[in-house]
């Protein structure tokens, strides 16, 4: 009698190598590779639309990959715990592997799951696919999750396993029946009227190919400049691995294990890499944060902010998403955004402290704009860097640091490159006005609007609202 066949469910884990749930289940027999659409279970938080495509794409790619290996990709949408018990059912099988997720929502509905499978003798096997370290590991000498990056790096740093990550299985085992797959022409998740994100293709190669091709030309053509070029917005210096990680084309482990060893053969790169890990490490905090705090994206984590006096200006708002707040740093990188799905590092910071604190808008209102054009767009990260930002977070910036965009725009976009790059009617600026444009003597032909706020006032009002709070400060 055959044996029947064993679930992998795929989630945010979209790769063959290093995948630890995958491994496991080829080992035991015939495999049903899924993937489930559950758009119900994360409420606001399904997939944003700039996401959405980019899973499209990387959908493609697994699936291809993985008929490459005899298999196939099995596509079902609706709640994640009916789709998987009918698909049990349908076949027979008695186990189902994955790899773990972090989000409040989906560690709620992965114990019913697992309680509703066992419950009728479906075994259930989890793994960590997707952190160098999983959140409960990691506790402070009280027993208690830790609030600062610094000591929580520390500690999660030696905690990381030596191992090298796994190859891909060469085969997998087909089922003796498929089951019924959807397609992902009917879920629709490109957009298509109008195709905002026609430009996305020349910008990024989803899949777990594109993964491994954007890490090692990093390592071999940037990472020598990365502590110190990392701010440059008109440079390519950045890894740009966060979508490929969100979504899993490419794990933690792998990524930490290439790098040291581009350290290790060439030493002079030993700063670069400690700098460009410490960032795979604020990802880590920020899901250690999510995990133990689990409102972090909807709710200040330091509850002085509850009162704090936001104004809360549609128009301001608006100007903002659409790149026209008359400051060019700002609108170069809100302008990028929405033609690529990103933004640099730099100048979200830039971007989300000149919302919050020039506009005083709350900071969950730019965390949602980012989290639908985002393709790297990650609760965790999203959540924590949005109150980093704001100053209501864990280990968050001081009240009084607010960027000023003018001179962060001549400090890190000196030639202006980058924003004659995004904000076109500025191209034809020199040097000296391209991020005061203002004081060009030709400002009133650029086309170009003026500030939407005059930074010194915004400043002091951010300050006067910080100044009201208690424990803001602290």
């Amino acid at each position: 009698m055959t044996a029947p066949p064993v679930i992998v469910w795929f989630r945010q884990d979209l790769r063959l190598a290093d995948n630890p749930a995958l491994l496991a289940a080829a080992k035991t027999g015939a495999v049903i590779p899924l993937f489930v659409l559950d758009d119900e279970t994360p409420g606001r938080w399904k997939t944003g639309g700039a996401a959405r495509w980019w899973l499209n794409e990387s959908l493609a790619a697994l699936s291809t990959d993985l008929e490459k290996r005899g298999s196939r990709l099995i596509l079902r949408r609706g709640r994640a715990g009916e789709v998987i018990d009918d698909l049990t059912r349908e076949n027979g099988a008695r186990e189902i592997f994955w790899n773990r997720l972090y989000e409040p929502f989906h560690i709620t509905r992965d114990t019913a799951i697992k309680a509703s499978l066992e419950s009728r003798s479906v075994k259930v096997t989890s793994f960590n696919a997707s952190l160098l370290v999983e959140p409960w590991t990691i506790k402070t000498g009280a027993d208690e999750p830790y609030k600062v990056f610094t000591p929580f790096w520390r500690a999660a740093s030696g905690k990381i396993e030596d191992a090298s990550p796994a190859a891909a299985p060469k085969t997998l085992r087909p089922p003796a029946v498929w089951p019924r797959s959807e397609s992902l022409t009917e879920w629709r998740l490109k957009p298509a009227s109008p195709n905002w994100a026609r430009l996305f293709p020349d910008h990024w190669s989803p899949g777990e190919a594109g993964a491994r091709k954007r890490l090692s030309d990093f390592l071999a053509h940037a990472l020598d400049r990365y502590a110190d070029g990392r701010d440059r917005p008109d440079q390519n210096n950045t890894s740009r691995l966060s979508p490929h990680l969100h979504w899993g084309e490419i794990g933690p482990r792998q990524v930490w294990h290439a790098a040291r060893a581009a350290a290790e053969r060439e030493p002079k790169l030993e700063r670069h890499t400690a700098k460009f890990l410490a960032e795979l490490g604020w990802r880590e905090f920020s899901y250690h944060l999510l995990y133990h705090f689990p409102t972090l994206p909807e709710r200040n984590f330091r509850p002085a902010f509850d009162s704090f006096p936001w104004d809360d200006n549609e128009a301001a708002f608006t100007a903002w998403t659409k790149g026209r707040t008359g400051y060019p740093l700002v609108d170069a990188g809100m302008r990028e955004l929405w033609a690529t799905g990103t933004m640099h590092n730099r100048v979200r910071m830039v971007a989300a402290s000149f919302l919050v604190k020039h506009l005083l808008i709350p900071w969950q209102r730019g965390a949602a704009w980012f989290w639908d054009t985002l393709v790297d767009a990650d609760l965790a990260s999203n959540s924590a860097s949005w109150q980093w930002v704001a100053g209501s977070g864990a280990d968050a910036a001081p009240y009084f640091r607010i960027f000023n965009p003018v001179l962060q725009g001549e400090k890190f976009d000196p030639d202006g490159a980058y924003v004659r790059r995004w904000v076109t009617e500025l191209r034809d600026c020199d040097n000296r006005t391209i991020h005061r444009p203002w004081d060009a003597s030709n400002f009133a032909s650029l086309s170009y609007e003026n500030p939407i706020v005059e930074h010194n006032r915004a400043r002091a009002r951010a300050l006067d609202a910080f100044a009201k709070l208690s424990g803001a400060r602290a």
